[in-house]
């Protein structure tokens, strides 16, 4: 029989009552029974909300967690839904860690090669390369932060016009 109130399940967890209810009206927990207008919750209540809690810690978002209760077959035991979505989530990492390193190079290069006296002189450096970049071609091919990616490419024109 459910026995907790949500401000007690909120205490446990340390979490605020309304992210137990946003997360109750977008599916991740189970819609809570109700006692004279109140919702009562379970221990397994706990047990999900410490998922949820933990897999956030670790950069997954709610529609990942969404899959991870809800993206395999029932059958499908907890250690492979978590090593499943581990993996994807790491490769999604390597690839930033790419795209990061690629901006740190850039903005390196940038801060060794600007010799622009005013904004407007970067201003019209950068101009000039946004539309023939071949690094901003190049880079945005390769890497899904195509804004990002460009931005920066772009940077690298700073200072070439003086």
């Amino acid at each position: 029989m459910p026995e907790l109130t949500i401000s007690e399940v909120a205490r446990q967890v340390g979490l605020q009552a309304s992210a137990i209810r946003y997360y109750e009206r977008i599916g991740l927990l189970p819609r809570a029974p109700r006692m004279s207008g109140q919702r009562r919750y379970d221990t397994t209540t706990l047990y999900r909300l410490a998922i949820i809690q933990h897999a956030r810690q670790l950069g997954f978002t709610l529609s990942e967690i969404r899959l991870l209760f809800f993206g395999f077959r029932n059958i499908t035991r907890a250690s492979e839904r978590w090593r499943t979505l581990s993996q994807r989530k790491l490769a999604e990492l390597d690839r930033l860690m790419d795209g990061i390193k690629v901006v740190r190079g850039l903005l390196k290069k940038m801060t060794t090669k600007c010799r622009c006296d005013t904004l407007d002189q970067c201003g019209k450096g950068i101009f000039r390369s946004m539309n023939r970049s071949v690094v901003a071609k190049s880079l945005t091919a390769s890497y899904p932060d195509r804004k990002l990616v460009r931005r920066t490419a772009n940077l690298t024109a700073v200072g070439t016009v003086k």
